[in-house]
């Protein structure tokens, strides 16, 4: 980065924009690169509404925006160096997402291929239910209640309406 850039910003800024000097991002675990870009986030934010509403200031004060961005370089360059951090700790962050959903990933698939056709806790251990019917190669019949005679009918006299409704049209 310029040396005329980074003597442009503060103490603390300067310090900001260190933290994201590649061999620092290497020794950063993920949560700590996510609050490091939310920190760098909030500063490229500040330093970008500096310069807009500055800008939009000035411009009325010289009728061209030309001119009025001509003497708001400082912010626009603060803004510009705080982008360019912001870019680099997303980069590293991407980076170690990726890592960490590969490693879930490869754990999830080593815990599937252990517990491979295990099936429900009861069956893998060689326990059958007690209240289970044995299996006779023979469907169950299904009885009709009351119930479900009168639910059946409703729903098909509904089906009837309805289709009485559009034979009307």
């Amino acid at each position: 980065m310029n040396q005329a850039l980074l003597a442009q910003l503060s103490d603390t800024e300067r310090l900001l924009w260190h933290e994201t000097d590649p061999t620092r991002l290497a020794n950063l675990d993920e949560d700590a690169t996510a609050e490091l870009h939310d920190r760098i986030r909030r500063a490229r934010n500040k330093h970008t509404g500096q310069y807009r509403r500055e800008a939009s200031a000035r411009v009325a004060e010289t009728r061209a925006r030309g001119a009025a961005r001509a003497r708001n370089t400082r912010n626009a360059a603060r803004a510009e160096a705080f982008e360019v951090a912001l870019s680099r700790v997303s980069r590293r962050l991407s980076q170690l997402s990726r890592q960490a959903a590969a490693e879930l990933r490869a754990e999830r698939i080593a815990a599937a291929k252990a517990n491979h056709g295990a099936g429900p806790a009861g069956v893998a251990a060689g326990v059958q239910a007690e209240s289970a019917p044995p299996d006779t190669g023979v469907a169950r019949r299904h009885r009709k209640t009351t119930g479900g005679t009168k639910r059946d009918a409703s729903s098909q006299s509904a089906g009837a309406r309805r289709q009485a409704r559009r034979d009307d049209r």
